[in-house]
């Protein structure tokens, strides 16, 4: 069952890092994102932005999150049995991470749709920055629960409490996702999360 939920977990980071290219990537290359601050380079940088993108981003993207939250949540269960309270504390934070990142990445998806559509104005430019603002709060809370998870699971495998070897403490999203910060790879995070999780699918198989 853990090998199962594992391979579903890869699956669904690299579909979803699928659905993050497709909200920052138009036919004509990546999008700035600091075209933000200035509404007439926002407007030429989604110049091209087809509506498929963010909406296929947005349904694809609510079921690679359903896929990849059974391998945090077969994780927290494994660990339950290594580890009983490090195991209650990674499924309380695979809960706090996947259920407002789902709330976020539609958010995100229904912002740049509503744009393109709306004809890229300034006062629909405006207006979608203004409702991703004010709910900026789902992205806050679920990479804390995000954070919260990794933390556990590297603390825990460091320190000897489970039967895999100190080092695969490294195979973990978050000294993953540091190593590749400084770099242009696109969709970072689940990047980093695929990596983990194929790499514990090997270690575990």
């Amino acid at each position: 069952m853990l090998r199962l939920t594992l391979i579903l977990a890869l699956v669904g980071h690299i579909l979803c890092g699928i659905c993050d290219c497709l909200l920052s990537y138009t036919p004509n290359g990546r999008i700035d994102l600091t075209c933000i601050k200035d509404s007439e380079k926002m407007r030429k940088e989604f110049e091209h932005m087809p509506l498929s993108y963010p909406l296929t981003s947005v349904v694809l993207g609510t079921f690679a999150i359903l896929a990849f939250s059974f391998g945090y949540l077969g994780l927290s269960r494994w660990m339950y049995g290594q580890a009983p309270m490090n195991g209650i504390i990674m499924l309380i934070a695979s809960m706090v991470f996947i259920v407002p990142i789902v709330s976020h990445h539609i958010i995100c998806g229904f912002v740049e749709w509503f744009y393109v559509k709306m004809e890229r104005t300034d006062e629909a430019g405006k207006a979608v920055l203004t409702f991703q603002k004010q709910t900026i709060s789902t992205m806050v809370v679920g990479y804390l629960g995000l954070l919260a998870f990794a933390v556990t699971l590297l603390v825990t495998i460091a320190c000897g409490k489970t039967e895999l070897p100190w080092w695969t403490c490294f195979i973990n999203t978050l000294p993953l996702f540091i190593v590749m910060a400084p770099t242009k790879i696109p969709a970072k995070g689940n990047v980093a999360g695929a990596l983990m999780f194929a790499g514990l699918l090997i270690l575990l198989w």
